[in-house]
């Protein structure tokens, strides 16, 4: 593990052992082996990947379809009623749901002691841009009617950039954004980042940008890909909340994390942000086989414990 630090920005790389990357193998395999042989259509078959993260023991659940919002609560055992994480799932836009993710959403709540609403979405091609980022500051002003003062937002992927969303929405202070921590996110999608590109990245999962590139595409349906909205790299804000970004080291998405990182570091934010060699996108789902997941999300649970108000 080396580690690099400038004013308040640490990068950390983390190396997988010869064990683990035996592991990530057998893990990446039966991904492929899933879409190889789909269980159904193609949200079917990505929820049938998401629930493969299970859902933590000690927790209750919680359907919730009123006010406009759709989602699921996770409550672990002793939860305060004072605090939440919003949790917004990935999919590029155009897959993913609550249900699903609520073992990856579990698996956070738990370690944080703190209750998660998974939320739903409107999805691309049926909703187009800018539906999910103006759903997703609803959301946070609907957990403020709920009592919630104060929330951390965790994403991964296209959830990861919609956490960054919220951001740009200056007319909202309540509940009050404790701190953010993201799982690969997708925050360019004008794909400019260097490690789209490189001949040097091996994206296990993404080996084509094309398999973005369309999403996005359908998603934007013909508006700016550099719109803050859409891809928060364009509009840094000059005042974040402390900020964990998690993403693995051969991805296409490397570059989006990094250039995030240092763009929000100069504005004086609190970063962290940690390179795991040899890990897939999004890799945290895989708690029930990779030790480093499960790390991972206790550094998650540990970072957020620390920037409660």
């Amino acid at each position: 593990m080396t580690t690099a630090t400038k004013t308040t920005f640490i990068e950390t790389r983390h190396v997988l052992s010869d064990d683990e990357r035996q592991i990530e193998q057998t893990v990446l395999a039966e991904i492929h082996q899933l879409f190889s042989n789909p269980t159904g259509n193609q949200r079917e078959t990505y929820d049938t990947l998401i629930t493969k993260t299970p859902i933590a023991d000690g927790v209750t659940l919680e359907a919730i379809d009123r006010d406009g919002v759709s989602g699921w609560w996770v409550r672990p055992a002793g939860a305060p009623a004072d605090r939440a994480i919003l949790f917004l799932h990935g999919g590029a836009y155009m897959l993913g749901s609550a249900e699903a993710y609520r073992g990856l959403a579990s698996q956070v709540a738990v370690r944080a002691g703190v209750a998660a609403f998974v939320a739903d979405y409107p999805l691309a091609p049926e909703h187009v841009f800018p539906a999910a980022p103006e759903a997703a500051i609803a959301l946070r002003r609907w957990l403020g009617s709920q009592g919630i003062s104060q929330i951390a937002l965790v994403g991964d992927s296209a959830g990861g950039g919609l956490a960054l969303s919220v951001l740009g929405d200056t007319a909202t202070t309540s509940p009050a954004i404790a701190a953010i921590a993201a799982f690969s996110p997708w925050l360019d999608l004008a794909m400019t980042g260097a490690s789209v590109s490189s001949p040097d990245i091996h994206d296990p999962i993404f080996s084509q940008p094309e398999m973005l590139a369309g999403p996005a595409a359908a998603y934007l349906a013909g508006a700016d890909p550099k719109d803050g909205r859409a891809s928060p790299l364009y509009a840094v804000p000059e005042v974040l909340p402390p900020l964990l970004i998690q993403v693995g080291g051969d991805e296409i998405l490397l570059d989006d994390a990094r250039r995030y990182a240092q763009a929000a570091a100069n504005k004086g934010g609190e970063v962290q942000l940690d390179v795991f060699e040899g890990l897939h996108h999004v890799f945290q789902g895989a708690t029930r086989d990779l030790p480093t997941a499960r790390r991972a999300l206790n550094a998650v649970a540990a970072f957020l414990g620390r920037h409660w108000a």
